[in-house]
């Protein structure tokens, strides 16, 4: 343990002093070496199979050697095997994995369809490809059937048996056994089956199911099945419209852009739709490898910072995920200066220093900190008077 410690301190240390393009350079080696090295040991485990060497090592079977005397995860264990299985019928896989074109999930996905006659372009096709584009693959490959609509109530666990002791009439006042918790709810299962159809499996509570049931009953004379996939899609289909509406200001009739003030920070509902529709609903951020492919957790992102006199327009707004929205007001005004304090009237956090102000872009100098007005501190400090939602201290800064 102390040579372990030893070691990763030792490691630790020489990073620490590599700068950042030393250290994007040590990792992206780092991990070639990886899968160098993964290639090797699958490639080994293809004679070591062949030759049944693991009997010899008492081990019962190729996976029981992986895992008791190598020492892997069962699941690293089954990826490994197969991959190492698929190798022996296919050898161009080791060259595949070796050189990052495919995963070792992507090979267990592939491995099932690999044929003499397909495998060359099915691997081909599946070249630095995500696990989801792999399956949508296999499903293309083979198109499995659509399977039923059920609703079905999950059993109840039933608590451990105890034994009951006899101790008079004390018995009755002994406390209860607990209750045994539910399970917590499995993760929901979304796979493709074939192009056009994927498998969607999840756990409800009790009230969704009420819910299900009732809009089953209202939607009897629209759809006489009451397939919950048909009202799975029409429920979607509403909270998408109803989403869109409030967070892209999506309109089928849109008003006519009114002259907003280019000094407010409000973001008018017509600059959102030019500026979502412009990025795609895509994070518009561009790195030394290319754009940012989130589309989740988008912000809208003054190019140039509010606090730095940037306008609310299209041309300065753009989308960003929140950790590049983070990223890049962390490089305009520093680390850990770009946090909001709260608000006046709850707990608030202390003013940064002048010194930490100095590190601050030189074109937003002593325009950080908006005052408030009289009328904006008469509210907040008054006591009979509750401040309006969205109301934020004046040391707030924004990006």
């Amino acid at each position: 343990m102390q040579c372990y410690t030893w070691i990763m301190t030792t490691i630790h240390s020489t990073l620490a002093h590599l700068s950042d393009d030393e250290l994007l350079i040590e990792v992206r080696r780092l991990s070639e070496l990886e899968r160098q090295a993964t290639a090797h040991l699958i490639a080994s485990l293809v004679e070591l199979d062949a030759r049944r060497l693991y009997f010899a090592q008492g081990c019962s079977s190729l996976f029981t050697y992986c895992t008791q005397i190598l020492r892997l995860s069962e699941h690293a264990a089954y990826g490994r095997i197969e991959a190492a299985r698929a190798a022996r019928r296919f050898p161009v896989v080791l060259e595949l994995l070796a050189d990052g074109a495919i995963t070792l999930t992507g090979v267990g996905l592939l491995a099932p369809h690999l044929t003499p006659e397909n495998h060359r372009e099915l691997l081909n096709s599946a070249r630095h490809k995500s696990k989801r584009e792999v399956e949508y693959l296999v499903a293309c490959l083979r198109p499995q059937p659509a399977v039923p609509s059920i609703v079905r109530k999950l059993p109840t666990p039933k608590p451990p048996e105890t034994l009951s002791v006899d101790r008079g009439p004390t018995q009755s006042d002994a406390p209860a056994p607990p209750s045994v918790a539910p399970p917590p709810n499995r993760p929901a299962v979304l796979g493709p089956l074939a192009p056009d159809r994927y498998k969607v499996q999840l756990t409800v509570s009790r009230e969704t199911y009420e819910k299900l049931r009732r809009a089953q009953d209202l939607l009897r004379h629209t759809i006489p099945n009451v397939d919950a996939a048909a009202i799975f899609d029409r429920a979607l289909s509403l909270l998408v419209a109803d989403l869109e509406k409030k967070k892209l200001a999506a309109t089928e009739r849109p008003r006519p852009a009114s002259a907003s003030s280019l000094k407010s920070r409000h973001i008018s509902a017509a600059v959102r739709r030019k500026v979502w529709a412009r990025d795609g609903g895509q994070c518009a951020f561009v790195g030394t490898n290319g754009r940012c492919t989130e589309r989740g957790f988008l912000e809208f992102h003054h190019v140039v910072p509010y606090a730095g006199g940037g306008a609310t327009t299209v041309e300065n707004l753009e989308l960003r995920c929140r950790g590049h929205n983070a990223y890049e007001a962390e490089r305009w005004f520093g680390p850990l200066l770009v946090r909001e304090t709260a608000p006046l009237w709850g707990r608030t956090r202390s003013r940064p220093s002048p010194a930490g102000v100095s590190r601050f872009h030189p074109a937003v100098q002593g325009t950080l900190f908006r005052r408030p007005t009289s009328c904006t501190l008469r509210r907040a400090k008054s006591a009979t008077i509750e401040p309006r939602p969205g109301w934020r201290n004046w040391q707030t800064l924004g990006t």
